[in-house]
């Protein structure tokens, strides 16, 4: 097989081996993401086959086996079933499908396998996976791939998109990652990681307060509030151009969020010596004043489509979750229950608001339909709770909890299952914002 030129950190898509529609979950029918009592698919992913006589990438299998189980773990979507029990050995098997003893999986209870062959060559790897159903013995997913050494999460995450676009339609949330605040330097400064926790980085260097960090829906752009100035201004950088803009009118200017699909934003400026949510373009220009109440309005949050706007108010005394419809202006209140609700995040998928509240002298995470359904809360006695954001595909929430006494990032689906930590880096993580996915297809090349 003849390489391609590779790069940095560039995977090419080699294969196609199999098409499927994009209706695949309504062929399909395997995993419905809007079901609160998901049923976790048992899926076995044992080590992957060896192409070519010789055992010298062994390591690089396992690896590569284990990420992958790793990554469709994360999603709460599957259970990964123990290599321990597996009956049928995948190295003594083809991986086309044609030899494989489906019988040996559905024994075990097995109802998706993943198979992998690899052959490591200089300083690349070609690899061809496979996902199948077991119980209908056929493969749903094949893909072949080229990559550099090194490559290997960046093949297993796409492969992975393709496995979660098959089985529910979607994408999921391997192209995307986390903006949070650490204070690992001393200072609060912003953060980003991968989705998993991964390759965490270092974004700001204010030796100051940063707070707030919030995504552009391409996602290249981050607006946070930084107190380099001695209060706070809001500020608009490129996430790797050194460009940007600064919004110090006087007074506070603060909680960014991105307009979808625009390059502008709304925020909390108090300039007129009121609290009041503006839009704003991306150079930070006011373009029109959103809310028109006195009293303190913050916290602001678009639906997907851009026509409705959540945010906080205290106009009926407490801290409450109000929508506002963007072209009429009318708003109405949302939260009725407790006198704390605050920090609202609209799902991606559009039909549910997570928050934080105050309950019970605890601070816990809540979501809330927009059909007039009672809201559901998402955590309960585990610390304080705070800072909800969605996935891009709205199947996950990243959130900060001092469960286990400093303030960490931790994910759970957005029925309040699977709840774990994200990471754990010195000093204390916060205020996470999860980024919309990249495109799927950039650095990458199907054939």
């Amino acid at each position: 097989m003849k390489h391609i030129g590779f790069p940095a950190l560039v995977v090419a898509v080699l294969l196609a081996l199999l098409p499927w529609p994009t209706t695949a979950l309504a062929d399909y029918g395997y995993i419905d993401i809007t079901n609160p009592f998901l049923r976790k698919i048992p899926i076995a992913i044992p080590y992957f086959k060896a192409f070519e006589d010789g055992d010298a990438d062994s390591a690089i299998r396992r690896q590569a086996s284990d990420l992958l189980a790793e990554t469709l773990d994360f999603t709460g979507y599957f259970k990964v079933l123990d290599r321990v029990g597996f009956l049928a050995d995948p190295q003594n098997q083809a991986i086309v499908g044609a030899n494989i003893d489906f019988s040996a999986w559905t024994g075990i209870g097995a109802e998706l396998l993943v198979t992998g062959g690899f052959i490591v060559r200089d300083d690349h790897i070609e690899v061809e996976l496979r996902l199948f159903d077991t119980f209908k013995a056929e493969m749903l997913v094949g893909k072949k791939y080229t990559a550099r050494l090194g490559d290997q999460r960046r093949m297993i995450r796409r492969f992975c998109s393709e496995v979660i676009f098959h089985l529910t339609g979607d994408r999921g949330v391997f192209e995307s990652r986390i903006a949070f605040i650490s204070t690992g330097t001393g200072n609060k400064e912003i953060n980003t990681c991968d989705f998993d926790g991964y390759n965490p980085k270092q974004f700001t260097t204010t030796k100051n307060i940063t707070l707030s960090p919030a995504w552009s829906s391409d996602g290249q752009w981050i607006a946070y509030t930084g107190y380099g100035r001695g209060r706070p201004d809001l500020y608009i950088k490129h996430i790797t151009e050194k460009r940007g803009a600064l919004v110090n009118r006087k007074g506070i200017n603060t909680c960014p969020a991105w307009l979808p699909g625009q390059f502008s934003l709304a925020a909390t400026l108090s300039f007129t010596g009121d609290q009041e949510i503006y839009l704003l373009t991306g150079t930070g220009k006011i373009i029109k004043r959103l809310t028109h109440n006195r009293g303190i309005d913050v916290s602001p949050a678009f639906s997907p489509d851009g026509r409705k706007m959540a945010f906080v108010s205290k106009r009926s005394g407490t801290p409450q979750i109000y929508i506002q419809d963007m072209e009429t202006g009318q708003s109405e209140r949302l939260t009725f229950e407790g006198n704390y609700n605050t920090q609202p995040a609209w799902s991606p998928k559009g039909g549910r608001i997570a928050y934080t509240a105050m309950d019970k002298g605890a601070i816990n995470l809540f979501s809330i339909g927009l059909n007039g359904e009672p809201p559901m809360q998402l955590t309960r006695d585990a610390g304080d709770n705070e800072s909800p954001t969605w996935s891009p595909d709205g199947s996950l929430i990243a959130f900060s909890s001092t469960r286990e006494g400093p303030s960490r990032i931790y994910v759970m689906t957005a029925y309040g299952t699977d709840q774990r930590r994200l990471l754990a880096l010195p000093g204390e993580q916060s205020e996470p914002a999860w980024s919309p996915s990249a495109d799927h297809n950039q650095g990458l090349s199907d054939f």
